[in-house]
C-alpha cells in the first residue's frame, strides 16, 4: 500500500448504533443516521467505535454493521470500521472482515484492559499490518484505554507500513500539538473533539475532526471545519463557542456521553433509538433539560430534520 495515496480529511463522525427496545440493532436507524451524517457534511463514517458502543457488540453485529455502512456511504464518505480488541488475533480477523466489507480503512486501539510493555503494542500493529493490506487509523483515548499513544509511541507507529492516520482523543491539546509536530509528516493527524479544538487544531495543520456531535448537532458540527478552511475565523470561532456549549449540555448533570448522545438525538427527532445494557435511556429530567437546552442554543428538531 502507498500511503501518499490515502487522502483522509475533514469532519469525521463517530456513528451511534441505535438499538430498540429489547437491545436489537435498528438497523433502518442506522441507515438512516449515517445518510443524515453525509448530507450534514461529514467526509468520514467511524463504524462500531466508542460511540458505537462497540464493546457491547458481537463480532457478527460489527460485521454487520460495517456492511450496513458501506453500503450506505456508497461511495460519497470514507468508510473505518473499528477494528479494536485484546488480542492481536482478534484484530486481524475484524480487519479482515472490514476489507472484504469494503471498508477504506480500520481504526484500532491498543491492547486494553492489560498494559503490554510499549514493545509489544509496536508489536501489534505491526502485525495487523503484515497480515491485512488496509490503512490504519491509531486510535488514542488514554481515558478508555490502558496505553496512551503518547507522541513518542506515535513517532514510531508512523513508520509502521499500513498506519496512515490517528485519531488523537486525548483531550489535552498540548499531546495533540507534540502528536502532529512528532508524525504529521507521515500520517494523517485528527482530534478527536472538534467540537472542543477544532479550530485551533486545523489552523495548526490538523487533517480534520473525528467525534461524535454530528449525531445530534447536525450541519455547523461540520460547518466548523469548513468554515476554518475558507478562513472564515468569526464564523469558525463562533461555532467553536458553541460546541463547548453543545458538550456541556450532553455531559451535564451528571449525564454519560453515549447514552446522552442518543438521548439528544431522540429529543431532536432524529434515529438514536436506546444504548445497550448496562447503559440505560436517560429518563426526566434529563430529557427536558436536553430539550430545553437545545432550544436555547437554536438547535431545534426542525433544523435536525431539514435534510430528511
Amino acid at each position: 500500500m502507498n500511503k501518499t495515496n490515502v487522502n483522509w480529511y475533514g469532519p469525521w463522525v463517530a456513528l451511534v448504533t441505535p438499538f430498540d427496545a429489547e437491545g436489537r440493532i435498528d438497523e433502518d436507524a442506522y441507515q438512516c443516521n449515517a445518510d443524515l451524517c453525509i448530507q450534514y457534511g461529514c467526509t468520514g463514517l467511524v463504524v462500531n467505535g466508542c460511540m458505537g458502543e462497540f464493546w457491547s457488540l458481537s463480532h457478527d453485529e460489527r460485521k454487520r454493521l460495517i456492511e450496513l455502512c458501506v453500503e450506505t456511504a456508497a461511495g460519497r464518505a470514507t468508510v473505518i470500521g473499528n477494528a479494536s480488541a485484546i488480542t492481536t488475533g482478534e484484530v486481524i480477523e475484524l480487519a479482515n472482515v472490514a476489507k472484504q466489507a469494503g471498508c477504506d480503512g480500520i481504526m484500532v486501539l491498543p491492547p486494553y484492559f492489560m498494559k503490554p510493555p510499549i514493545d509489544d503494542v509496536i508489536y501489534h500493529y505491526e502485525s495487523v499490518s503484515n497480515a491485512v493490506d488496509i490503512p490504519i487509523m491509531l486510535y488514542n483515548i488514554p481515558s478508555a484505554a490502558s496505553v496512551p499513544l503518547t507522541p513518542d509511541v506515535v513517532d514510531r507507529l508512523a513508520d509502521v507500513e499500513n498506519v496512515v492516520a490517528i485519531k488523537e482523543s486525548s483531550r489535552d491539546f498540548v499531546n495533540f500539538y507534540q502528536t502532529l509536530e512528532a508524525a504529521g509528516d507521515r500520517i494523517h493527524v485528527f482530534i478527536g473533539p472538534g467540537g472542543l479544538f477544532g479550530v485551533a487544531a486545523l489552523t495548526v495543520g490538523a487533517a480534520g475532526y473525528v467525534e461524535g456531535n454530528q449525531n445530534y448537532w447536525p450541519y455547523e458540527s461540520t460547518e466548523i471545519y469548513y468554515a476554518t478552511k475558507k478562513n472564515d475565523l468569526d464564523r469558525a470561532l463562533l461555532l467553536q463557542k458553541k460546541g463547548l456549549a453543545v458538550r456541556q449540555l450532553i455531559e451535564g448533570n451528571g449525564r454519560y456521553m453515549y447514552s446522552a448522545a442518543k438521548a439528544a438525538m431522540n429529543v431532536l427527532g432524529l434515529p438514536g433509538g436506546y444504548p445497550r445494557l448496562p447503559l440505560r435511556p436517560l429518563e426526566e429530567p434529563h430529557l427536558s433539560e436536553l430539550g430545553a437546552g437545545f432550544e436555547r442554543l437554536g438547535i431545534a428538531a426542525s433544523t435536525a430534520k431539514a435534510a430528511q
